[in-house]
């Protein structure tokens, strides 16, 4: 097929302005980097603004990463970041999947309860009043089930189970599996990229925490990684002593940088998941059991062995209707 002038002049139109829309995307990262490497009274003499760094310092990182607290903080945050995560993705599940049933009994008033949750709220004080009269206010789980679940994620896991082909569910009760069965065995190992792409909401928020922090939590001991840094922060503005202290400007774009850097190195890693995870949660195509492009065709295949495969690794168990598959 013959390309016209028109196509090609198109065409290089339109990498032209997603070529400028990626360098404005780059310039504030690459302009925070910068300004954390560079000497703050080369920052004042370029005016502010240093893309490019010509004389490179450390001092910011050093000035956190030899604080004491620093370490501490960072293995709250961590702990916070994988158990959070994990609750969040069980609780979301549990939630999700029998609201993907379209047999659920009061399944449009349960649906209707949820999303009502997304408009209101129940305050700051009425929410903190059950963190403390529960007994977790100045621990970890402060600082997690307050957010165990998001109401948007439910709703992407619920469209995204919908869209799982029914025959597989059905060939695995025929066979006597029970929906815990189901779940684990068919629903799990088709979901991969959907939990890739929640989990890493829930990561990112549970790695940025810093709200549930400064209302729940007081024991310095517990206090995640941003409350650090904001701390660090604000000693850096004091006036005694300022000739030991880093400039706060760049002590606050270091501060940026090693508050994102791990995010940063995990995404590229996850795109490819977090892109067709969104895709497939956010659009419903169809009838759910009509909708079978979330699964290959190999997946489909082998999944439908597993489910005929139920009742030959125990014979009597379909045909009693036993509920040993719990």
């Amino acid at each position: 097929m013959v390309r016209g002038i028109n196509d090609r002049f198109f065409d290089g139109l339109v990498y032209l302005v997603l070529a400028a829309v990626g360098l404005a995307a780059l310039f504030p990262v690459l302009y925070v980097v910068s300004v954390s490497l560079t000497p703050f009274s080369e920052v004042l003499k370029n005016g502010g603004y240093v893309v490019i760094p010509t004389v490179l310092t450390f001092d910011a990182y050093r000035e956190f990463l030899s604080r004491p607290e620093i370490p501490r903080a960072l293995m709250v945050t961590i702990t916070i970041t994988v158990v959070g995560t994990i609750v969040n993705l069980v609780l979301t599940t549990l939630i999700a999947y029998p609201l993907s049933k379209r047999y659920l009994p009061g399944r449009h008033t349960l649906l209707l309860l949820i999303v009502f949750t997304l408009l209101f709220n129940g305050g700051i004080i009425p929410t903190y009043l059950v963190v403390k009269q529960t007994g977790i206010l100045n621990t970890i789980w402060a600082m997690i089930i307050p957010n165990a679940i998001w109401t948007t994620n439910v709703l992407i896991m619920k469209t995204f189970f919908e869209q799982l082909p029914e025959e597989l569910f059905e060939s695995a009760r025929i066979d006597g599996a029970s929906e815990w069965r189901v779940l684990w065995q068919i629903t799990l190992p088709l979901s991969v990229p959907m939990f890739l792409t929640v989990g890493l909401f829930y990561a990112v928020s549970h790695w940025n925490e810093f709200y549930q922090a400064l209302l729940y939590v007081t024991d310095r001991n517990l206090q995640p990684l941003q409350m650090v840094i904001r701390g660090i922060l604000r000693q850096s503005q004091q006036i005694e002593n300022p000739e030991n202290l880093v400039p706060t400007p760049t002590l606050q774009m270091a501060a940026v940088v090693l508050a994102s850097l791990p995010v940063i190195i995990v995404y590229p890693f996850l795109q490819r998941h977090f892109t067709k995870g969104v895709l497939l949660g956010s659009i419903k195509g169809g009838e759910p059991h009509q909708d079978t492009s979330v699964t290959t065709d190999s997946d489909e295949v082998r999944l439908r062995k597993d489910a005929r495969c139920f009742s030959n690794s125990d014979s009597g168990m379909a045909a009693s209707g036993s509920s040993r598959w719990l």
